[in-house]
């Protein structure tokens, strides 16, 4: 069974979509476009995530144990849920009592 994460990002996150599309470029100029693949449109996000020791290790202890390959459910703002893997974020940033991550999620669509 696909696990699910949970945890919210700061709102300060961001996403970028990308739709896989084929083109034929014509001599006059003319460009044909069609989507490329039946899942050619993939998100990718840059998020950040803040808080105590327990939640930010907690965090780290879902990611570790996915190690960027299995993949996992997540609901970006605005958007359905997907599946996602995260094959690279940054080590604990402690200010205070208060721990800072960033991690990439990629967009996937097999589990």
């Amino acid at each position: 069974m696909t696990d699910t994460f949970l945890w919210s990002p700061r709102t300060n996150a961001s996403g970028d979509i990308t739709f896989a599309v084929r083109k034929g470029v014509f001599g006059d100029g003319y460009e044909q476009r069609a989507r490329d693949g039946l899942n050619n449109k993939k998100s990718t996000y840059q998020l950040t995530f803040v808080g105590g020791e327990q939640k930010i290790s907690a965090i780290l202890a879902f990611l570790d144990a996915h190690a960027g390959s299995k993949s996992f459910f997540w609901t970006p703002a605005l958007r359905p849920q997907a599946l996602f893997v995260c094959e690279k974020y940054s080590g604990p940033v402690k200010d205070g009592d208060t721990y800072t991550i960033s991690a990439t999620f990629d967009q996937t669509f097999a589990p």
